[in-house]
């Protein structure tokens, strides 16, 4: 992968990591369901096999839990809700991105 790419995927694994709390913290979902709504924030470009490694290490991690429920249609699916400990890691990751947001822009605004 070239390095370009590499660094690509690194700030998107991040991002996407807050922005998968952030999904969470709206309301309980199940992975297709965060998946979807990924897309609808425009996420287009973001895989469902992306999230699901992203889930697991969150749940590993103490971030978020997940909870299997009936499903009305299908198999039994999978709710994630967030942990206290992932309530602070969305907190930590809106201040970060909040830090970071303006003088990046600042910067990018003056590349022609």
């Amino acid at each position: 992968m070239p390095k370009s790419s590499k660094a690509k995927s690194q700030l998107l694994k991040g991002i996407l990591e807050g922005c998968i709390l952030a999904v969470i913290y709206q309301k309980e979902v199940y992975g297709y369901e965060l998946s979807l709504r990924l897309q609808e924030e425009g996420f287009q470009f973001v895989s469902e096999g992306s999230i699901y490694p992203i889930l697991l290490r969150l749940q590993k991690d103490n971030v978020i839990e997940g909870a299997m429920r009936i499903s009305p249609s299908g198999p039994n699916r999978k709710y994630y809700h967030l942990t206290a400990k992932g309530y602070d890691a969305l907190n930590q990751f809106k201040q970060n991105w909040l830090d970071m947001k303006v003088p990046v822009e600042n910067l990018l605004d003056k590349v022609k």
